[in-house]
């Protein structure tokens, strides 16, 4: 059923169906992350919404914007490393982002992803083609400012698509950063594990906003 926008219970419904998909695909993240990683991204990402989940299910929201930061915040202090940096300013910028709209609408997710990628792009001086989550996050944003005006379910699925291209094209880049850095061309061929966390959120988003 397509939904226009979302109103605040509807938003802490559809961040509870992120977390559980976050946490139920933790085997898809680690194995992504032992080929060209340390191999501990999907264990930190399972950590991070396990605890978000908690906030999301204590409740006591008043705002739109208050549960994507409470969601960061979970993420930031139970995570740690590289991972909990990044996905936490993912949730906190793009939350604050949203400060004084009553509702989840198209607007409103341009504004949460705008934001939620110029934050981690500024805390990880990364940029498209560097293989990271940028790479999955950058498209996703801008197809979103295309959408504008549209109903935040039919939204979702064209930025859940450019997110998933942005995945799937850090599968044919050569990694700038950690220890995919030192793979080279190994790397080519895999895709970056936090451009793939990116795009199983945003599929999250899509789904709940589409049921």
């Amino acid at each position: 059923m397509s939904k226009a926008n979302l109103n605040l219970d509807e938003v802490v419904a559809m961040l509870e169906g992120v977390a559980d998909k976050i946490i139920a695909s933790e085997p898809l993240l680690s194995e992504a992350d032992r080929n060209i990683g340390d191999g501990d991204h999907g264990i930190g990402m399972q950590r991070g919404l396990t605890a978000a989940k908690e906030k999301l299910v204590e409740g006591g929201f008043d705002s739109i914007d208050k549960p994507f930061v409470a969601v960061g915040s979970a993420m930031m202090s139970t995570m740690g490393g590289a991972s909990g940096a990044i996905f936490g300013t993912l949730f906190r910028n793009g939350g604050k982002a949203l400060k004084g709209k009553e509702v989840f609408d198209s607007h409103g997710l341009a504004d949460f992803l705008v934001a939620a990628c110029e934050g981690v792009q500024a805390r990880g001086i990364a940029e498209v083609g560097d293989k990271t989550v940028v790479d999955a996050m950058a498209p996703a944003a801008d197809k979103a400012k295309e959408c504008t005006g549209a109903p935040i379910s039919e939204a979702l699925k064209d930025v859940a698509a450019a997110a998933e291209g942005g995945k799937e094209a850090s599968k044919a880049m050569v990694a700038k950063f950690g220890r995919a850095k030192s793979l080279g061309d190994g790397a080519i061929g895999h895709p970056d594990a936090g451009a793939l966390s990116f795009q199983l959120i945003m599929e999250a988003m899509r789904d709940y906003a589409n049921t």
